[in-house]
């Protein structure tokens, strides 16, 4: 483990000093940007929806029992910013693009491709980490806002649809504005740029450390997806403490 963790801290050193070589590589930065971004839009509008629907079903009907329904909105809007939005969309670009990114770079590895870019004197790291993570760097914190506006229409629509709480919209985002703090979208944002970078690191180490052939491949997409759902729960504690004491 230990192991794992120093070459993914070196690899995310050596991303870092070559950062300065991403323009040259922009056609490649914007392909996966497509690809994380546009191509997850769906699914990002989905999930958002109805966690922020699920929310307002779940706390809705107690606060109203409460006489607090006026709440409602606060309780849906603060979950989901600060959260739901980050922690779900990067589980979800974990196990759909973390797992192709180490798909692909493993397959190239397994292959020796790797070892034809080395002999041509071209970096790894340059052509296949440095891309991946500058565009899920930028593409995740972007979802993760478009993903805390449509988890505050869930769980708007669910308040007015809903008999049990029967909340007009003005209302719940009325308490929104109230509760929610600008503060507090940037929280959730920052928190989602820490994990795309988590993601990115962790996937392309596991692809460049695939051994074997297509077992090695599955094992090292595997690897990928579990070790990065692991360390953003982890950073997600580490931040939130230190978000709130700040």
């Amino acid at each position: 483990m230990f192991q794992n963790v120093g070459e993914m801290a070196l690899l995310f050193w050596r991303a870092i000093l070559a950062l300065p070589v991403a323009w040259r590589q922009r056609h490649k930065v914007f392909e996966q940007f497509f690809e994380i971004g546009n191509a997850s839009l769906l699914m990002v509008c989905l999930l958002s929806f109805f966690i922020g629907a699920v929310i307002a079903l779940q706390t809705g009907p107690v606060l109203v029992e409460r006489s607090l329904s006026s709440a409602v909105g606060g309780v849906v809007g603060m979950a989901i910013c600060r959260e739901l939005a980050p922690v779900m969309m990067s589980i979800l670009i974990a196990g759909r693009i973390g797992s192709a990114m180490a798909a692909e770079i493993g397959s190239m590895r397994v292959y020796q491709e790797i070892d034809a870019l080395r002999t041509m004197n071209i970096n790894p790291v340059h052509y296949l980490v440095v891309p991946r993570l500058v565009s899920i760097a930028v593409a995740l914190p972007l979802l993760v806002v478009f993903a805390i506006l449509v988890g505050w229409l869930g769980g708007a629509t669910v308040c007015f649809s809903n008999n049990q709480i029967a909340i007009p919209i003005q209302t719940f985002y009325a308490n929104l504005r109230d509760v929610v703090e600008i503060k507090d979208v940037a929280n959730g944002v920052f928190k989602s740029f820490i994990f795309a970078i988590v993601v990115a690191v962790v996937s392309c180490h596991q692809g460049l450390t695939t051994r074997g052939g297509p077992r090695g491949i599955g094992r090292s997409v595997t690897k990928a997806v579990v070790n990065s759902i692991v360390m953003i729960v982890i950073l997600d504690y580490i931040l939130t403490r230190v978000l709130l004491g700040t």
